[in-house]
């Protein structure tokens, strides 16, 4: 039937045909590609239909659905600017905004696709062009846990689109990118959904997004998603990019709720130790939502708002607070320059005053990690200030927060907030603004649990307990790293990190006990109250461990601990287990699954050699883990030698 269907006037792309005595015969897999093009899409999909039903061979197959999602999106209004400020429904490329290309393969090896725009049709006359590229990271795992997805597309919008703001760009079209290792079409329909909508409100084009199918180790639930957005400046436009910032302007801070970067990396943290989870009730007076509602708010988008005030030239720079208050706002500061905000000057959300007690952070920390309610910062003139603040009310939440001050040393620029820690335990700062003479105690934080590790040379795991230690949240502290072998890495590495460390050389002494007897009298020299082992290549006593039952954390290279012949990554590959991992467990004298604290599982599917790599890499993940979740009181042993949760 390939004469038919070229008859009828389409293109036939053979994919898995082979050429045998002549002939064209099938060798597998997708055979063949039946294209037609029309002024019509309907029109092209009965071409294409018609081609199809001409060709015959054995146990061929084809399906009847594609293109009719397409269909349906092409019914949905589109939006295309048409010159600084404006926008007007799309007709250059109709179907263009909502190309969607599936590709099966690896996540750096899919398929692509090609879209246009118009750039000479937009209504600039010499435009210089700036592109920004994001990804959700962690929020986009915590959307997977709680089931929802209706909001990821309007926050990967919202952090591209307005870091392309800051440029003082107006941006033209938006393209995505997802990545997942088994394809949900529900999700994808609604991650699609929710950027299309973002970029209407943003006024620019969505040229569409690409899927692909993502291979192992990728496990089948988890997705990543990518943005890229192109935006135009008219050339000699004043560039927001610059700090130009001088000592007495003011700093307006534009609010948002939403909760975006690295500071989803201490979310999650935080719900791992927390008595609540995503489906918990929203803590505070936040309805009838679910915290995994208010965690999942998106991030707003800031372009029609702010796009006339950034081309009035009343605005200094512009910078989005995505990755925490004061590195949104440095990026404002010249190095001679310092800013002091006030907390109590703006609206603090409820999730933020919940993070900082449940997450035992500082507030130093707060700022640092958080936006604390603020989307973004904008330094105006002062003579200026009210006329652009009062242009941005018109339109969303937005305050004088702060101004931009001398610094009061010499090492560069500060930023300092004021009274964040006060704001940050009301469940309204305004409660406070009203009632200014009200003496509030400070809430008292958690102390940190003072931790050792025990290595011989062999461990990988102290550099990522040391770093996850110095996180915001974190509930550990190391004081102490002792090693029975001197000169090995581990020991420079702690030195490096300012932690103190002992060599305890069990070769000096006479028997087992008396070398655990002494790395008891210098644990009990620096109050430690937990102990970690990091590739220690000792077997600890029985006294020893007595006494320290439930104190001892240890990783082992298998879901059931232990495995003692160091091995544990033989035994999927010879016994055709489809999983494996590694587990971090209490040390018991008698070992068993019970005591277990987290374990990180892996599908083999690798030689051993990899596999082992791989367990390692998993081991580096699941050891701060789990410290985390015994150090916060969130995970302990019970009478029983069996691990307890809180609930």
């Amino acid at each position: 039937g390939l004469l038919q269907a070229k008859e009828l006037g389409l293109q036939v792309f053979h994919g898995g045909t082979a050429l045998k005595d002549g002939r064209v015969v099938t060798s597998g897999g997708r055979v063949l590609s039946i294209t037609a093009v029309k002024q019509d899409l309907m029109e092209a999909l009965g071409e294409a239909n018609r081609a199809v039903a001409t060709i015959h061979f054995q146990g061929a197959t084809f399906r009847r659905d594609i293109g009719h999602r397409g269909l349906r999106l092409l019914r949905q209004p589109l939006y295309v600017s048409t010159g600084p400020g404006t926008a007007r429904p799309a007709q250059m490329f109709p179907a263009a905004p909502h190309i969607w290309a599936i590709s099966d393969g690896p996540c750096r090896k899919g398929g692509g696709f090609a879209a246009f725009f118009d750039l000479k049709a937009s209504g600039y006359d010499d435009p210089i062009l700036v592109s920004q590229t994001k990804g959700l990271g962690a929020k986009l795992q915590v959307a997977q846990v709680c089931k929802r997805h209706d909001t990821v597309g309007q926050d990967l919008v919202a952090l591209c689109v307005n870091d392309l703001l800051a440029q003082g760009a107006e941006p033209l079209f938006f393209l995505s990118h997802l990545a997942c290792g088994k394809l949900d079409a529900e999700a994808m329909e609604t991650i699609k959904e929710g950027i299309a909508e973002a970029c209407r409100s943003a006024g620019c084009a969505f040229l569409g997004g690409e899927v692909t199918a993502a291979a192992a180790p990728c496990p089948p639930g988890h997705c990543d998603l990518a943005g890229f957005v192109v935006g135009a400046v008219e050339r000699g436009q004043r560039l927001l990019g610059l700090p130009r910032a001088e000592e007495g302007d003011v700093l307006l801070g534009l609010g948002s709720p939403g909760i975006h970067g690295r500071g989803f990396g201490i979310v999650r943290n935080i719900l791992l130790t927390s008595s609540l989870r995503c489906s918990s009730p929203a803590p505070g007076s936040c309805g009838a939502s679910t915290l995994g509602d208010v965690l999942l708010t998106p991030g707003k988008v800031f372009s029609p708002a702010l796009l006339p005030v950034l081309r009035s030239g009343h605005v200094k720079g512009f910078a989005p607070t995505a990755e925490g208050l004061l590195g949104g706002i440095s990026r404002l500061l010249p190095e001679h320059l310092s800013a002091i905000l006030d907390a109590l000057s703006w609206k603090i959300p409820e999730i933020f005053c919940w993070l900082y007690k449940e997450g035992n952070l500082s507030a130093e920390e707060m700022a640092q990690t958080f936006p604390c309610g603020i989307g973004a910062v904008l330094v105006v003139q002062k003579d200026l200030a009210q006329h652009v603040l009062q242009d941005i009310q018109r339109q969303q939440e937005a305050w004088q927060i702060g101004k931009v001050v001398a610094p009061c040393h010499a090492a560069g620029s500060h930023i300092e907030v004021e009274n964040l820690a006060e704001a940050l335990q009301l469940s309204s700062p305004r409660q406070l603004l009203s009632d200014p003479a009200a003496e509030r105690q400070p809430l008292p934080r958690k102390r940190k649990v003072k931790v050792a590790v025990l290595v011989s040379g062999a461990g990988t795991t102290l550099t990522a307990l040391i770093g996850s230690a110095r996180e915001p949240g974190s509930c550990a502290q190391l004081v102490l790293v002792i090693s029975n072998k001197s000169g090995v890495e581990e020991l420079r590495n702690a030195a490096r990190a300012g932690i103190p460390t002992r060599v305890i050389d069990h070769k000096l002494y006479g028997s087992r006990s008396e070398f655990d007897s002494t790395i008891d009298r210098v644990l009990e020299e620096f109050s430690v109250e937990l102990i970690c082992l990091s590739g220690f290549m000792r077997v600890l006593s029985s006294p020893f461990l007595q006494k320290w039952k439930g104190k001892i954390l240890n990783a082992s290279p298998s879901l059931f601990p232990p495995i003692k012949d160091g091995s544990a990554h033989q035994e999927p590959l010879e016994s055709g287990l489809q999983i494996t991992g590694c587990t971090v467990h209490f040390v018991l004298e008698e070992p068993g699954a019970g005591a277990a604290i987290h374990r990180e599982p892996l599908r083999p599917g690798d030689a051993e050699a990899a596999l082992a790599e791989r367990l390692q890499e998993a081991e580096l993940r699941a050891f701060p883990r789990a410290l985390q979740l015994v150090a916060s009181g969130a995970v302990w042993l019970g009478a029983h030698g069996r691990t307890c949760w809180r609930r």
